[in-house]
């Protein structure tokens, strides 16, 4: 096989590529082997119908066309390895030149990842916000814990801001109960926005026994599409607190006093403020390659993902919606370019240690066992799509690692010991 490659634009190739026709033999011997085993010819049985009756019943250029299908994706895909093409979205093939017994020739024009000139990270300085713990701070936190301790109430009164109530549930569509659309004796905290759009509006003032129908979009509807909720009030309670002193230290922590929980409270804050300037590190220096880099965006790959979005929620003809996707996924997509970028440059592998770290974490988000996790994102063929986050997210780690990091009061801002040290281990394929 001869192969060759042409830059039609910073996104864009096209290969050239040219066979000796005893390259095609297997791909032929294979395609005579299928239509044998699918023809039908009086005195041959399926499997075992020579090849000079298949040329005379379907035709050589029958069998010809086949071997080429199944022929074409094997060498193109060695001519992509051959130079080194990083191609993304569908080839475009082209037969330029078949001669039975003597060549094929063909052109693939293909769209391809850009190629980024990265800066010199150590050149690089980004500011961050300060590490600031306030009393407010320390005080939300330890009222959020009086919280899981305190206790409910049953109290004769109207709903209002910051109760607790028991309520049913029913919800309609076009005057129909939708499949699970009701539910009761669901308890629920007033005011908390945590449920149905519009449901605190109606439940403030609504007394124990009263029943509001209100309109809200629904989850499982379309964008723009409302449904019809009707809500009945059972009960309202009020939250009891513990009293905060010695004693509630004592209930709710390991320690014997509100000063040692207060303590240990601002220590905490203090350890995720610190972390939260690594994910701003991060966030702001992408933000920055993306602000100052030219990165070529393939239009295809645009239009492509473009439409498959708007045919999911229907919007086709949305023309304003249509710009605001276009925006989104060509910002997605210089991101992916970037980053992809850097783990070459800086040839990150990823470890079984640091891939199964991050299963265990991503499986605790989903609610699922680690096991069952991996079963789903394998069955799914994302593991691929996970090893691609994981090389993103260490080679992003990698270069902040060169970056000078200052909070906003101009203190060096040490981003490596903000960061667990992981085993050693071997990369993974």
């Amino acid at each position: 096989m001869k192969s060759a490659v042409e830059k039609l634009s910073p996104t864009r190739v096209k290969l050239t590529i040219d066979l000796e026709f005893t390259e095609l033999a297997p791909h032929i011997k294979d395609a005579y082997q299928s239509i044998s085993e699918k023809i039908v010819i009086p005195g041959f049985r399926k499997g075992k119908v020579p090849q000079a009756m298949i040329d005379q019943r379907v035709g050589r250029g029958s069998v010809l066309d086949e071997a080429i299908n199944a022929a074409l994706p094997v060498f193109y895909s060695q001519a992509v390895r051959e130079h080194e093409v990083l191609a993304v979205g569908r080839p475009n093939v082209d037969i330029t030149e078949l001669e039975d017994n003597k060549k094929v020739a063909f052109t693939v024009e293909v769209e391809i990842r850009p190629e980024i000139d990265l800066p010199d990270f150590s050149k690089i300085s980004i500011k961050v916000d300060d590490v600031a713990v306030t009393e407010k701070d320390i005080e939300e936190q330890v009222d959020s814990l009086r919280a899981r301790f305190g206790t409910l109430t049953t109290v004769e009164k109207d709903a209002a801001t910051g109760d607790f109530v028991s309520i049913d549930l029913v919800a309609k569509v076009d005057g129909k109960e939708i499949e699970g659309g009701s539910a009761n004796g669901i308890s629920y905290e007033v005011g908390s926005g945590k449920m149905i759009e519009g449901l605190d509006e109606v439940l403030v003032g609504l007394k124990v026994e009263d029943q509001k129908t209100f309109n809200a979009p629904l989850v499982g509807m379309a964008e723009g599409e409302i449904g019809e909720v009707t809500v009945t009030l059972k009960a309202v309670k009020t939250r009891e607190l513990p009293e905060l002193n010695d004693e509630f230290a004592k209930l709710a922590s390991e320690f014997d006093t509100l000063t040692e929980l207060r303590a240990d409270v601002s220590e905490r804050l203090t350890r995720l403020k610190s972390m939260e300037q690594g994910a701003q590190a991060r966030d702001l220096l992408v933000q920055q390659l993306l602000d100052t880099l030219e990165i070529p965006i393939p239009e295809g790959i645009v239009e492509e993902e473009v439409t498959a979005h708007l045919e999911k929620e229907n919007r086709l003809d949305d023309t304003v919606h249509r710009a605001e996707v276009i925006e989104e996924v060509k910002k997605s997509l210089a991101t992916e370019f970037l980053l992809d970028a850097i783990v070459r440059a800086e040839n990150v592998q990823v470890s079984e240690a640091e891939l199964t770290e991050y299963l265990i974490r991503s499986s605790t988000r989903y609610g699922m066992a680690p096991e069952q996790f991996v079963q789903e994102i394998s069955n799914s063929g994302q593991i691929t799509s996970v090893v691609a986050d994981v090389s993103r997210t260490k080679a992003l780690a990698v270069v902040l690692e060169r970056i000078a990091v200052e909070d906003a009061s101009g203190r060096k801002v040490d981003l490596e010991a903000l960061r667990p040290k992981p085993e050693i281990a071997e990369p993974t394929e």
